[in-house]
């Protein structure tokens, strides 16, 4: 890996930018954030393209998708888990003569640079700029999507854009609880008709980033907690649904599969949770019980999946008052802390999130969860066969380091969002003149 230091040094350069641009009170402009996002991230693109490594999922499950798309055949196989949605476009890329290094990171550079206005619009105010600039040189974005090819910046910019599209112009106010007594809920189901449309095009944006990964579900609730009723709510959940039912029956339209063999597709892509793989040991609690080694205990991934469905209600509950951001910050960060499985590639999740919105140690987890991730990408890399797993399985064990800094990221503060109070306009007393 030639690109291992010279890529090292952009992130570090990044890093400092993006701290120093928050100290000093810079509001670079929109062009100057994409300009810097586009200029790092190419970059990092051509150097990781033109290595002799690659990463092995880059290499034996992406581009095997794509070429079953070009051949005829089942995109959703042993190395592709997800709907098809991704494998059309890569299909598309090699069609068009692009070379594999290129044309699978093209997709999530291309995906990343649009997220760095999202992540503006998502912070709004007067620092949106700012927000937008940091996440341009945030490292851990800049790995996943130049480096590694992984179609979570895919994910990501439909699912921050849901939630643009939810929120609406103007500032957010507080709507009623997602769940509430049955008779306001009825009420708001009858009369509540100025957010419906909104809330199908964002449902629709939402049902987009599932067809790119299953695991933006677990943003929808912080999607509906935007919507101001029942009957908005239920609009966004039909549009959510609508793309990957579309985009699964495109599969038996197109020629890829039979009618028949749906079922098995769906069995694949893990729609059930116990169609999950139970691969854990990379990360957090798995990881120190197998001592950083693999492993396939299929209990270890149930125990982990109640604790993530635990702290889901828990953060729903704790934080039910919160800015649907905070919201949806907290949870993905409780993720992290109990999830049994986990790539590096995972970690980008939270990341717009917590850019547009951060809270008083965001950056202090984004720069380790990021260092953790690059030790993975830029240094276990440089060995091969038995040094590698030497070397795995004290980096996946150390991973517990990171979890004071995303505990201490969690917006503990911000239990309640404050609520916009109207802006009266004063009145003018006219004084009687004699």
């Amino acid at each position: 890996m030639d690109y291992a230091i010279p890529t090292g040094l952009v992130l570090v350069t990044g890093v400092v930018l993006a701290i120093l641009a928050q100290r000093r009170g810079w509001n670079p402009s929109l062009a100057v954030a994409l300009s810097v996002g586009l200029a790092v991230r190419v970059l990092i693109m051509l150097l990781s393209a033109a290595d002799h490594w690659q990463p092995i999922d880059y290499v034996n499950s992406f581009r095997p998708a794509g070429e079953a798309i070009l051949n005829g055949g089942n995109p959703v196989n042993s190395g592709w888990h997800f709907l098809p949605t991704i494998p059309y476009v890569y299909g598309l890329l090699l069609w068009l003569g692009i070379p594999w290094e290129i044309a699978g990171r093209l997709v999530t550079v291309v995906a990343d640079l649009i997220l760095i206005p999202l992540v503006g619009r998502l912070a709004g105010g007067a620092k949106a700029n700012l927000r937008a600039f940091q996440y341009a040189c945030n490292p851990l974005a800049i790995l996943v999507a130049s480096v590694h090819g992984q179609v979570e910046p895919v994910s990501l910019v439909f699912a921050v854009a849901a939630y643009v599209v939810a929120r609406g112009p103007g500032e957010w106010t507080r709507g009623e609880p997602l769940l509430d007594r049955p008779s306001r809920m009825w009420r708001s189901f009858l009369t509540d008709r100025l957010a419906t449309r909104r809330a199908f095009y964002a449902g629709l944006l939402m049902g987009l980033g599932l067809c790119a990964k299953s695991w933006p579900a677990i943003l929808i609730p912080g999607l509906l907690m935007f919507l101001p009723g029942v009957r908005s709510r239920i609009v966004a959940m039909v549009g959510v649904a609508v793309p990957p039912v579309l985009f699964l029956l495109t599969m038996p339209l197109g020629g890829w599969v039979r009618w028949d063999q749906l079922a098995e597709v769906l069995k694949t892509i893990s729609l059930r949770p116990s169609d999950v793989r139970p691969i854990t040991g990379d990360w957090g609690w798995t990881a120190v019980s197998s001592g950083g080694e693999w492993d396939l205990s299929s209990w270890k991934l149930k125990v982990g999946q109640y604790l993530i469905y635990a702290v889901a209600a828990f953060c729903l509950y704790w934080w039910r008052k919160a800015d649907p951001i905070d919201v949806t910050i907290a949870i993905l960060l409780g993720f992290m802390i109990v999830t049994p499985r986990l790539g590096a590639q995972y970690l980008l999740w939270f990341m717009p999130f917590l850019v547009a919105r951060p809270t008083r140690f965001a950056w202090p987890a984004i720069i380790g969860c990021s260092l953790w991730a690059a030790t993975g990408y830029l240094v276990l890399t440089q060995f091969c066969c038995e040094q590698w797993g030497a070397l795995h399985a004290p980096w996946a064990v150390s991973s517990v380091l990171v979890f004071p800094l995303i505990i201490a990221a969690m917006p503990w503060n911000r239990r309640d969002a404050a609520p916009v109070e109207p802006v009266v306009a004063p009145q003018l007393r006219m004084s009687r003149t004699k």
